[in-house]
């Protein structure tokens, strides 16, 4: 994983390479981004100077529902439906909010708030996710329950 300080004139697939927003309106590419406990690590370092007002931009193709309850307690998370369609429920202290996104709309997941994400069939969306702190727990029941120790850009594994 590194980010890519110059600015080439390149497309970038948000897919395989998100973009980091820090301070000073800086919009970095991060190449070689993973799901790893390492990768997340090595970002949250990267990162570490822009604090709770950085964000990752990216774009998640899937299909069926998700796997993990997540958490961003550092701010507000934009989720984008592109295509498809795409339920996100969110846990409001114990009682389950649902919102379904056809392509073209959006919803704020509140900074704190314990969500997952399905999608119904074939979906594409942008995630515009403050990373600071964030959490994952499994999916097991309709509430989040237990931590399931996957580590935030800050703590590592």
């Amino acid at each position: 994983m590194r980010l890519v300080n110059n600015h080439e004139r390149n497309a970038m697939d948000l897919r395989t390479t998100p973009v980091h927003l820090g301070l000073g309106s800086r919009a970095i590419p991060v190449e070689g981004f993973i799901w790893d406990p390492e990768v997340l690590q090595a970002y949250g370092a990267a990162v570490a100077a822009d604090g709770a007002e950085g964000r990752m931009v990216m774009i998640f193709d899937g299909d069926g529902p998700g796997g993990h309850w997540e958490s961003h307690p550092a701010g507000d998370e934009l989720v984008v439906c592109l295509s498809g369609s795409v339920t996100v429920t969110r846990d409001v202290d114990g009682v389950s909010d649902r919102v379904l996104l056809a392509p073209g709309e959006a919803t704020i997941n509140p900074a704190g708030v314990w969500h997952v994400v399905d999608m119904e069939g074939p979906t594409s969306l942008l995630a515009i996710t403050a990373t600071l702190g964030t959490d994952h727990r499994p999916r097991t029941d309709t509430r989040p329950t237990e931590s399931a120790g996957t580590p935030s850009p800050e703590e590592g594994p």
